[in-house]
């Protein structure tokens, strides 16, 4: 039996790009599948500075006119990884007709019964700052309001995000992560807060 190839939309986490996906969009090309690979707003190797971000939904944009493009007809299906849970609902949301099934990469998974908030909230208690380990929050004086920017650090990337990366992953990473606009997300004090 024949297996109708497929449109994948594969969406990055936070500080992150289209280039964490490599590897696995190489794999199902191959395969004979069709691969898009959204690069959101001031990730990866998108220009946008994040203090033209305006809000989650324009973070979010790049994936939001990926789904406008995809033809009446066609579905996909659409793989988020961390935070771009939260950009996958979205585009479920406004493109319900699109996406044939949604996979959730150990990403959030907002619901009716569990709210953005409630997300934020039960992750800042899962995740204090010292979890973070030599990343740094810092309030960016270019971003309006209390807005805090998390940098991640060489050892949180090694040791919980690389971990199990051949050595390359790493480096890659080091090259093309951003300082991500934290507060949006969810809210928590700075270092320089406590």
């Amino acid at each position: 039996m024949a297996t109708k190839n497929k449109h994948f939309v594969l969406v990055h986490g936070m500080c992150h790009g289209a280039w964490c996906w490599y590897k696995l969009a190489a794999m199902l090309e191959a395969a004979g599948h069709r691969v898009t690979t959204p690069e959101l707003l001031a990730s990866g190797i998108d220009p946008t500075k994040i203090e033209e971000v305006e809000s989650f939904a324009d973070y979010c944009r790049p994936l939001l006119e990926a789904m406008a493009a995809v033809p009446p007809n066609e579905q996909v299906v659409l793989v988020g990884h961390s935070l771009a849970g939260f950009c996958i609902a979205l585009a479920m949301e406004k493109f319900p007709t699109k996406v044939s099934v949604a996979v959730f990469v150990t990403a959030v998974m907002p619901s009716e019964m569990l709210s953005i908030s409630k997300i934020e909230e039960e992750y800042s208690k899962e995740h204090p700052i010292e979890y973070f380990l030599d990343s740094t929050f810092s309030a960016d004086p270019e971003i309006p309001g209390p807005k805090p920017v998390i940098t991640l650090g060489p050892t949180y990337l090694a040791t919980k995000m690389y971990q199990l990366c051949p050595t390359s992953g790493p480096d890659i990473g080091k090259k093309t992560i951003k300082a991500r606009e934290h507060i949006q997300f969810w809210p928590r004090k700075t270092r320089h807060d406590q």
